[in-house]
């Protein structure tokens, strides 16, 4: 005996209804998209499913934040971050012309104040590949799709318009 549904599926638009039988039909869709939309077995994942469906339409069959950990820092800190490893360390207080994870976070702790006590080095490499940096082998952090260059007109700075292509 089933249960008397406490919000039935609303009416299918055209559009919608094309769309699931589409990807009801894919080979090449996402797994969790083609099940989702070919529907469930259990009823507490139909009705959930339903309820989404009712409010979002076809957005509901995309997958959503699974949880994990939340981001140890916040904007602001990630700001200060990014413009720090803009500007090379003093060689006389940090003992190195480049930053390195651990000398950028020695250096936060120590210039920030409490701001920065916690977070390992793993947290500043993902603040600084999450932003397009990328570790070189000069052993400094720079920005991946730009480089310098040396010109008859003097130093210039080449980008590279595919570098977000290549990085996926």
């Amino acid at each position: 005996m089933t249960r008397r549904q406490k919000q039935p599926l609303r009416a299918l638009t055209a559009e919608e209804r094309q769309e699931l039988e589409r990807l009801s039909r894919a080979c090449s869709e996402s797994v969790t998209r083609v099940a989702r939309a070919k529907g469930r077995r259990s009823g507490d994942a139909v009705s959930l499913l339903v309820n989404c469906f009712n409010r979002e339409g076809l957005a509901a069959l995309d997958l959503r934040h699974g949880g994990g950990r939340s981001p140890v820092y916040g904007t602001t800190q990630r700001q200060q971050i990014l413009e720090t490893v803009q500007h090379p360390p003093d060689l006389a207080q940090a003992g190195t012309a480049t930053w390195s994870l651990s000398t950028l976070q020695h250096h936060l702790r120590s210039n920030q104040g409490g701001e920065f006590s916690t977070g390992s080095t793993y947290s500043l490499w993902q603040v600084l590949h999450q932003s397009g940096y990328s570790w070189q082998n000069s052993r400094s952090w720079c920005q991946t799709g730009s480089a310098k260059r040396q010109r008859k007109s003097g130093i210039v700075t080449v980008i590279d318009p595919d570098a977000e292509a290549k990085k996926t």
